[in-house]
């Protein structure tokens, strides 16, 4: 497995990562122990960097990864975020990235994941009622008591990614990017270079449209995200249409002899060296597929053909039932 640096001061990681959010039932009934089975077979692959998050089964995600990583720890760059606050239906109420606030998170966090420290401890949205120097100055102290390795954000805005940067060297920023979501490109992706913050594309096979497994005439378990109207991309309204924009990287996929998910993670490492995907999923066999990725060198013309992809995409991002009170950072495209 190829790595790459995250981040100026940021960890060496795998130049892909794992995405454990699909292991808690965000896209329909998940198995621990195929879960378990999953994150191991991606650490005896080399991929290092696993992305989870206290929200993500109101806490389950991160106890699954700590009884993953038992015994294995030393393989492990952990990542996991905080600041999205739960109501009673364990669904999104709202923003706190209160110091007091940040300080109980983590030490919730660390309890659930049975570790003594997280490597890479994410803000996971603004909090539009504090100050960001509020929020980084409290993971700053975590950092000096040994409690967190390396900070992170996501989907934060310029201007608040540069008061962040201000307090303490921010080592990443996670956002939705992908061929068919290109709003981070220009002024976002130029912050971190110029910064020298790494980037952790989510959502990089836009739920598993590019990958081929979310076809129009499959049936989605009910509790599957994407059933609904979450996921405008995705949803039965636009899906057809944005189907066959998956169809451009199958053929470029089918001329290389190469998986479609691996055309498009080849087409993210291409932009920038410091990006690292973090491809979603709970199976073995995707974790082995998206895990070649970074071997596929495309063509300036193959490059060019998916670069127009974009363009012709149908949807929103997201839609209005999966946006959360006070969530600062709007859509960063259509």
């Amino acid at each position: 497995m190829k790595v790459r640096q995250l981040g100026r001061i940021g960890p060496s990681v795998s130049a892909i990562g794992l995405g454990c959010m699909p292991m808690s039932g965000t896209y329909g009934s998940s198995d621990d122990a195929a879960a378990i089975a999953t994150i191991h077979r991606a650490l005896d692959l080399g991929v290092n960097l696993l992305d989870t998050a206290d929200g993500y089964g109101a806490g389950h995600n991160e106890e699954l990864v700590g009884r993953a990583i038992r015994g294995r720890r030393d393989e492990v760059v952990l990542a996991t975020k905080f600041g999205v606050v739960l109501n009673e239906q364990r669904r999104p109420a709202g923003i706190n990235g209160r110091p007091e606030y940040v300080r109980q998170a983590c030490e919730a966090s660390l309890r659930r994941l049975g570790v003594e420290v997280i490597d890479l401890y994410q803000q996971h949205r603004v909090d539009p009622e504090t100050p960001i120097e509020e929020t980084v100055g409290a993971l700053s102290e975590l950092v000096a008591e040994g409690k967190v390795r390396f900070i992170g954000l996501s989907e934060a805005l310029e201007p608040d990614i540069r008061r962040a940067a201000a307090v303490h060297p921010i080592s990443s920023l996670q956002s939705e990017y992908s061929l068919l979501e290109r709003g981070v490109e220009g002024g976002i992706l130029d912050t971190c270079e110029e910064l020298g913050i790494g980037f952790l594309p989510f959502a990089p096979l836009v739920r598993g449209l590019l990958a081929g497994s979310l076809t129009p005439d499959l049936e989605l378990d009910a509790e599957d995200w994407r059933a609904g109207g979450r996921f405008p991309r995705v949803s039965p309204e636009h899906l057809p249409a944005n189907a066959q924009l998956a169809v451009v990287v199958e053929e470029i996929a089918a001329a290389r002899q190469a998986s479609p998910a691996q055309v498009a993670l080849a087409w993210l490492l291409a932009q920038r060296p410091w990006i690292v995907p973090i491809p979603g999923t709970k199976r073995v066999a995707y974790v082995e597929d998206n895990a070649r990725a970074p071997e596929l060198e495309l063509s300036a013309a193959e490059l060019g053909r998916l670069d127009a992809l974009a363009a012709e995409v149908q949807g929103e991002r997201y839609g209005a039932e999966n946006r959360v009170p006070n969530w600062v950072s709007p859509p960063l495209a259509r």
